[in-house]
């Protein structure tokens, strides 16, 4: 058996014209008020372990002392990331469960005129212990309201109702998205900039068939305008929709194939791990914190072995986070260049984690956690279901293998 632990990242950066043209886009999520706690989300709402995540108290607490914070009186900053400021490694592996919770702290990234605030705050003081503002080239993740006015900004700039009608389209018929931040070039550098590109969603909910090729639009974030407006491909055609949509429906045709029994695995007990104060998990030998994070997406922490012969615990790893999901085109076409995601650095694999599905996205008896997350405005909001925990068969025999040694009497077969 196999304890597989699941989450799955999309890509919400998707505007447009027509309803979207007018009004902002369908993110970021509306804040906590709207959202109905899950199981995870209401037994994780008493930190029981020096690394949990902040709780949805805690964040409403952060928010409350930025406010009342003098630097912050007059603007309150765009938060770009809140998270659990964690104590040090070594207090961490001495600290066992009963002991007293080890004092919190919360890390905050804000953004406010045009430079990156980082804070520590002191929860139980309610004081700001730290105050730095960054000095270094670049800014940190974008936000999903960062995300939304870009968009907003490119399909209400004049230029694309013209290049849309060249093609003949309006911008009603058009799909817009920002594939990926960055500079690129001296009169780009040091400005928070987003490209943006057009699709016809024409006859097909595919729209990524459809693309305006030669056509960008780049958005200066902080002042929401398109500072650039690029369309060299006015000659080149826009691709047809036909046979394009990925989506089952139930009146297609079934496929030309016999039809195959369904396959089950059973655990008539149950599962095998368990979940303690919403994070612990221990499975067989192993026990180990498992935590959605808005930037990577999950972090596992303070993984420990106890050994099957000994009884020995080891440590096998303090703490381990997907560092990057980078996906470079590598085409140096004036409209592709750019386009080299950075997934958790720019945009946060937890903050675009899509909810998973019962018995599509995880089998039977697996165990869901939701991701408190914080909006641009410090309010918390629930990812819901973006991680689910579940045990799997670990498959056959790959290979076996036997030798039959007379001198040893006996017959040796291997499997794996």
């Amino acid at each position: 058996m196999l304890l597989f632990f699941l989450f799955s990242s999309w890509n919400p950066f998707s505007g447009g014209g027509g309803e979207s043209a007018g009004r902002r886009s369908q993110f970021p999520p509306k804040s906590l008020t709207s959202k109905k706690f899950s199981h995870s989300a209401q037994t994780s709402a008493t930190p029981r372990h020096p690394l949990d995540p902040l709780t949805v108290g805690e964040i409403h607490r952060v928010r409350s002392i930025l406010s009342s914070y003098e630097p912050f009186l007059g603007k309150f900053p765009a938060i770009q990331s809140m998270t659990i400021d964690e104590p040090d490694k070594l207090r961490v592996l001495g600290w066992q469960s009963g002991d007293p919770l080890l004092p919190r702290k919360a890390f905050v990234i804000g953004l406010l005129d045009n430079q990156s605030h980082l804070v520590t705050i002191d929860l139980e003081s309610g004081r700001v212990e730290t105050h730095e503002i960054s000095s270094g080239s670049g800014y940190p993740m974008l936000t999903m309201e960062d995300v939304a006015a870009a968009v907003d900004a490119a399909v209400s700039y004049p230029g694309l109702e013209v290049s849309a009608a060249a093609r003949g389209l309006s911008v009603a018929n058009l799909s817009c998205i920002s594939p990926s931040p960055g500079w690129f070039g001296p009169e780009e550098e040091g400005k928070r900039l987003l490209k943006v590109l057009c699709y016809s969603k024409q006859g097909t909910p595919n729209f990524y068939m459809r693309p305006l090729e030669g056509l960008v639009m780049t958005v200066d974030v902080d002042r929401r305008e398109v500072i650039k407006f690029s369309d060299t491909g006015r000659g080149i055609p826009i691709p047809g929709g036909a046979n394009t949509d990925y989506r089952f429906h139930p009146g297609n045709d079934p496929p030309e194939m016999n039809p195959i029994n369904p396959i089950s695995m059973e655990q008539p007990q149950g599962p095998s791990f368990t979940v303690t104060d919403g994070h612990l998990v221990e499975w067989a030998n192993w026990e180990f914190h498992l935590k959605a994070d808005q930037r990577a997406g999950f972090i596992v922490s303070r993984v420990v072995v106890r050994d099957s012969e000994t009884g020995d615990r080891r440590s096998v790893m303090y703490k381990g986070f997907p560092s990057e999901l980078f996906v470079p085109y590598m085409d140096v076409d004036e409209a592709w260049y750019f386009k080299s995601y950075m997934d958790a650095g720019e945009f946060g694999m937890g903050a675009t984690a899509m909810p998973l599905v019962p018995l599509n996205d995880c089998p039977r008896n697996a165990h869901y956690m939701d991701g408190v997350f914080v909006s641009a405005d410090g309010r918390p909001f629930i990812q819901p279901n973006m991680i689910c925990l579940f045990e799997r068969y670990a498959g056959d025999s790959a290979w076996r293998h036997t030798e039959l040694t007379v001198s040893a009497g006996g017959e040796k077969v291997r499997n794996r």
